[in-house]
């Protein structure tokens, strides 16, 4: 009888997430830098590859992130029909036309439909999103997309200025150039007194500062 024969292929190497991909990163970041004619073994650049693949894992970890297990069920039943608002939302993403940073402040807006979502888990969902490869108007999209499906509010706004180092270390070298996005859906978009109400609250000063 002929003896059958194993795949010696290991079932981590089959499946996502094998224990070498780590090497592999840093075996890149390594090669890049002999292309780019430095010396990887100098001593500034000893570690260098190992802690490039910790921070790229790190400014990448969006995409391990579950937006049910990231809410926590922190959903809460509220006859509540103003507006809530959570601005000046700070985030750091990655361009992925360049895999260079931008970064700035998010605002978001919602109008409730008997129920809410814990303050703290608005930031947390713009992080998710935005600690992936990105370009800024999918960001944007995203984050409201996330709020309107897990919530089902009235509507939702979503304002994103950010800075991208892309257009500023290269390209055009516009040094004080900020991008404007915005997400409007629900009431937000179709009323026009809701979203210029949204649009004048977050351009208010912070708490307690006067209009």
């Amino acid at each position: 009888m002929p003896t059958k024969k194993h795949s010696k292929t290991s079932p981590a190497r089959r499946g996502a997430g094998r224990p070498d991909e780590a090497g592999d990163i840093r075996d890149l970041v390594t090669r890049m830098l002999v292309m780019l004619g430095e010396n990887p073994r100098r001593n500034g650049l000893l570690k260098t590859p190992e802690r490039v693949e910790k921070a790229l894992r790190f400014m990448t970890q969006g995409y391990k992130q579950n937006l049910d297990h990231l809410l926590n069920g922190a959903l809460f039943p509220l006859e509540y029909d103003e507006m809530v608002i959570v601005k000046d939302i700070d985030f750091f993403s990655m361009c992925e036309h360049h895999l260079l940073p931008f970064f700035g402040r998010c605002h978001v807006g919602y109008l409730p439909r008997k129920k809410v979502v814990g303050l703290s888990k608005i930031p947390r969902i713009v992080d998710m999103f935005s600690r992936r490869l990105q370009v800024q108007e999918r960001l944007t999209v995203q984050i409201a997309e996330a709020i309107q499906e897990k919530l089902h509010p009235e509507g939702v706004g979503v304002v994103v200025e950010a800075r991208h180092l892309c257009m500023m270390m290269r390209g055009v070298e516009k040094q004080n150039t900020i991008a404007v996005t915005s997400s409007m859906l629900g009431a937000f978009r179709t009323q026009q007194q809701t979203r210029v109400e949204f649009l004048k609250l977050i351009r208010r000063g912070g708490a307690g500062d006067p209009d």
